[in-house]
């Protein structure tokens, strides 16, 4: 799901390391099969020039996402303030974003999505253009910070629900849409702290920042470029629909909880960022930083990221007749994670164990993602998306908050070893739910660019929750 949202599409941040040798021949050698080869089944090939656009614009995107921490971080820090502060100028950002993604998803609904993820960069490109000059000027103060990060989770609130209606009307084969991007995005997260890093040394933290703002300029001026095919007839064209804003919203939320397997598995995903994402990030940064060091945390991160790259791979290939049965499955790997290094093992075998965890993660994001934008119809995607990314959300700063209490009455590695094992109660979980595992794939190949019309959905949908 948001550069800093943490849905069941896998869409949430993967903590910052070094990026890794060749990474970039994977992605170009990724991209290449898309263009050659298409979907592997007779429909037409993935890459376009629209597509590529929207490609660009997420990856640079969530570039600049990934440079973020080490620029506030670094930023705030030298100039006086302490961990505190960073963690308070974040989750600014954050709460803004989980507070009104939900209403950002109805008025992605109403208005036309493209012109609204456009708007939405060009507010974050004066913000951070913003922050760039203060940091530059060294008129820090920690509120305007805080205001200038809440003004980008807004603006993160209503950029986020189009993106997943975007993808299904630019390609005619979704899953490998999603994997493509899914592969964009982790490289991006890869070189994203490395390149920050870098900055930071040659120039200062406002130079992170101008950076931040210009990859915003970028993706805004790609998807002004961006053609967006029209919707299908029978679909609900954006600012065209009856009722009040509280009725979408209502709407919404009725086609939300008519979909079991939707539903169902959000409620398994909040008990998944309590016990399992929540406190997996923060303690194993501080256990390997402690006992390690920051370079084998560097290394480890790095090893997650390569993961998420080969799992975006193995989505391009792979077409499960039941995608979310084979994503719960892969998700079983993310055990390797935490019960690595709450084993106390090797650094090069809480490598492996993240690299292991990405794949499957990654592979489990792009199922979710293409289950969701083919199974729901197009008039209420961007709501259902939102209530997605806020439902899954929620749950992750209780997990986080959570975890140092947590680790100081039972051990940091205690708590690690509980995460894995619920590593594998969580997917287990997902296996035991009938509407979750047997939903069948609908047929993501249409014959034109434009999406399948509502009806059409509902119709093929409506059996599979009976």
């Amino acid at each position: 799901m948001t550069g800093t949202s943490s849905s069941p599409a896998g869409e949430g941040p993967v903590p910052g390391g070094a990026v890794g040798d060749g990474g970039d021949d994977i992605v170009a050698d990724a991209v290449a099969q898309l263009v050659e080869k298409g979907d592997g089944r007779g429909g037409r090939p993935v890459w376009s020039r629209d597509f590529a656009l929207f490609f660009v614009a997420r990856a640079v995107a969530r570039l600049g996402d990934t440079m973020l921490p080490v620029a506030l971080a670094a930023g705030l820090l030298e100039h006086g303030y302490g961990a505190g502060a960073v963690g308070l100028a974040m989750a600014s950002t954050a709460a803004a974003f989980a507070g009104l993604v939900v209403f950002g998803g109805v008025i992605a609904d109403r208005f036309s999505t493209r012109k609204l993820m456009i708007g939405a960069d060009l507010v974050r490109l004066g913000t951070q253009s913003l922050a760039a000059a203060l940091f530059f000027t060294g008129h820090v103060v920690l509120w305007e910070i805080c205001a200038i990060g809440f003004v980008n989770g807004v603006a993160g609130a209503v950029f986020q629900p189009g993106v997943a209606s975007t993808v299904p009307r630019l390609a005619s084969d979704i899953q490998g849409a999603n994997g493509a991007i899914r592969i964009a995005e982790s490289a991006a997260q890869l070189a994203g702290p490395a390149v920050a890093g870098v900055l930071v040394g040659f120039t200062s933290p406002g130079g992170v920042f101008a950076a931040h703002a210009a990859t915003y300029a970028v993706s805004a001026l790609c998807l002004l470029l961006l053609r967006l095919p029209p919707l299908a007839p029978g679909s609900r064209e954006p600012g065209h629909g009856s009722g009040a804003f509280k009725a979408d919203l209502v709407e919404g939320w009725r086609e939300f909880r008519s979909r079991t397997w939707l539903w169902g598995v959000i409620a398994v995903w909040c008990l998944y960022m309590i016990a399992v994402w929540g406190p997996t990030v923060p303690l194993v940064a501080t256990q390997v930083v402690q006992q390690h060091g920051p370079r084998a945390y560097g290394l480890i991160n790095s090893a997650l990221g390569a993961g998420t790259v080969v799992g975006g791979l193995l989505a391009l290939r792979l077409r499960p007749r039941r995608m979310l049965r084979a994503g719960a499955i892969a998700l079983f790997a993310f055990a390797g994670f935490p019960a690595t290094v709450g084993a106390g093992l090797g650094v090069s075998a809480m490598a492996a164990g993240a690299a292991v965890a990405g794949v499957g993660m990654s592979f489990w994001g792009v199922m979710w993602a293409t289950s969701v934008q083919t199974q729901v119809p197009p008039d209420v995607l961007n709501r259902i998306h939102a209530y997605d990314v806020a439902g899954s959300l929620a749950m992750m700063p209780v997990g986080q908050a959570l975890a140092g209490p947590a680790a100081t009455a039972l051990g940091t590695d205690h708590v690690l070893l509980a995460a894995g094992a619920m590593s594998f109660v969580v997917p287990a979980t997902l296996l035991l739910i009938p509407a979750v595992r047997g939903l069948i794939r609908a047929d993501t190949i249409t014959a034109g660019p434009s999406v399948p019309s509502t009806a059409a959905i509902r119709e093929r949908a409506c059996p599979q929750e009976s």
